[in-house]
């Protein structure tokens, strides 16, 4: 499902516009992305949490050469599933 088909169905289901389910989503997504970059987590109960993680300085390897090279240290977004999101993966996984 890309974005388009999730405003689709957000109108569908909650009988707004596709306008208005397009603004709601980008909202979503932008408050979500605000929150994160300053640090903060969002967690919406029963689908997961967003939250920022501090990943470590490392070495790594140019894959074309073979080379070593250095990997600063940064902070990446990570999102952990909730149960009840877990539980119906799992279902609709068994059923396939």
């Amino acid at each position: 499902m890309n974005k388009s088909e999730l405003i689709e169905a957000l109108a569908t289901k909650a009988d707004l516009s596709k306008a208005a389910a397009g603004r709601a989503v980008d909202v979503l997504v932008e408050e979500i992305v605000t929150a994160v970059a300053k640090g903060d987590s969002v967690t919406l109960v029963g689908f997961g949490t967003f939250k920022s993680a501090a990943r470590a300085a490392r070495e790594g390897k140019n894959p074309k050469t073979g080379e070593k090279i250095k990997i600063a240290a940064t902070t990446v977004p990570k999102f952990s599933a909730g149960a009840t999101f877990k539980q119906e993966v799992a279902a609709q996984a068994k059923k396939k």
